[in-house]
């Protein structure tokens, strides 16, 4: 009989809430198709509902990101991970060793993986349904369910002005988010659990979406339930329940970013 390696699966953990754009918000989308006079570059929107929405992927890579540039090169923090450097470039890379805190929740390149799964999904945020009911009787949007912004590129040489246009979902919609954190045997929740706060809190005092330094993308996250099912309860068909008090309280508090809806 074959020793067993990979630990069992212990539980799975959700984390719902909400994100609130505090100002115009710009994930982008395939432009295929866009009609003249429209916007030069479009938002993400799901097919079926035409609804802009914030992808997982870029939340998922926006907090990882984060996170490995506040820890550095992994080679020097071994326990907790980071980013990874190119031999012979200077090119900071996601980090590519499975055994730290970070290369668990997120996991590493399937050549560098040592067989566990990666702890962290993040599912794609779509428009809550009080927010997607606003904005489809917004009177003043520019296209469906979003505002088109201007901007002039200025030629330091020849003073021309150079305009582009970027679709944004305004500031004050709201998405519901879903993160599921899997737990294995022997894995330590409050630390997966606060390696995610932090996360959640970076990317409030960063930006989500491109053009974060012009003023786009701040957003604000509102945890607003923080549940665990045990295998146990999925064998015996029971619903999962709140968390301890001292869990939930990790995301009790996040710092928000002082930014007035609509700035």
């Amino acid at each position: 009989m074959s020793e067993q390696i990979n630990p069992k699966l212990k539980s799975k953990i959700f984390i719902k809430g909400t994100i609130t754009a505090l100002t115009g918000l710009h994930i982008g989308g395939n432009s295929i198709g866009m009609a003249i006079g429209g916007a030069d570059k479009v938002v993400v929107r799901n097919p079926l509902t035409n609804e802009p929405y914030i992808p997982g992927s870029s939340l998922r890579g926006k907090m990882r990101s984060l996170l490995e540039r506040a820890r550095g090169d992994e080679k020097h923090n071994p326990m907790e991970g980071g980013f990874s450097l190119k031999e012979g470039k200077l090119e900071a890379q996601a980090g590519i060793n499975p055994e730290t805190l970070l290369g668990k929740l997120f996991g590493v390149s399937a050549d560098k993986n040592n067989g566990q799964p990666t702890r962290l999904m993040v599912r794609d945020a779509h428009l809550t349904p009080a927010s997607k009911n606003q904005l489809e009787n917004a009177p003043n949007t520019d296209m469906p369910m979003t505002e088109v912004k201007t901007e002039v590129n200025i030629d330091r040489i020849t003073s021309a002005a150079n305009p582009r246009q970027f679709e944004r979902v305004p500031a004050g919609a709201e998405f519901a988010f879903e993160l599921v954190l899997t737990l294995l045997e022997g894995d330590d929740e409050s630390q997966f659990l606060n390696l995610i706060r932090e996360g959640l809190e970076l990317v409030q005092h960063d930006s989500l979406g491109g053009h974060g330094s012009r003023g786009y993308g701040a957003v604000e996250f509102s945890v607003q339930t923080l549940q665990e099912r045990t295998m146990p309860q999925y064998q015996k068909g029971e619903p999962a329940a709140d968390v301890n008090e001292k869990l939930m309280a990790l995301f009790s508090n996040l710092q928000a970013q002082n930014v007035a809806v609509g700035a």
